[in-house]
């Protein structure tokens, strides 16, 4: 039976806030009162589009090519993984199509700085920033996100994969 030639993925990516850890999302350093905890710089989105593509290209999730037990990654700049996430599942035959990303978090206001992120994002990636959706949400000041103790992120991905002569 032939393989499909478009695949979907799905990720969810959340980190902790605390205090004395810089609020980086979707490569944009976001002036805030408290950052994302995590091994590498906690950036959410790129982690949860990550995971996306690695669901379409069934490589896996970003802990197995990225462990937190391993100290190369500790305070790793989350884009540079994104883009290394890209070259695995254009390594297995497969292009980016298409994502759509949504970032719960209270605060801090995720709308002046999106933008900048889908640059970052389709920057990464190596594809058009039309290519790559950002939106936000409260969660209405209800659960561990609208209390403040953390942001969550989702996306969805879509690859399509390349013969070989197309990606020669």
């Amino acid at each position: 039976m032939q393989q499909p030639a478009l695949r979907i993925g799905h990720g969810y990516d959340v980190h902790r806030l605390v205090e004395g850890r810089r609020c980086i999302i979707g490569g944009v350093d976001i002036p805030y009162e408290k950052g994302l905890l995590g091994h590498s710089d906690a950036d959410v989105l790129a982690h949860a589009l990550a995971d996306a593509i690695l669901g379409a290209c069934r490589g896996g999730d970003i802990g197995k090519l990225f462990p937190d037990t391993d100290p190369a990654y500790e305070g790793a700049d989350s884009l540079v993984l994104l883009s290394r996430v890209m070259e695995f599942a254009r390594e297995r035959g497969y292009e980016f199509v298409d994502a759509d990303c949504t970032i719960a978090a209270q605060a801090p206001k995720i709308t002046p700085h999106r933008d900048a992120m889908r640059a970052n994002l389709a920057r990464a990636l190596g594809v058009d920033v039309e290519q790559v959706g950002v939106k936000a949400t409260t969660t209405e000041k209800l659960g561990w996100e609208g209390e403040g103790a953390g942001i969550g992120a989702w996306a969805v991905c879509l690859l399509e994969r390349c013969s070989s002569r197309d990606r020669a």
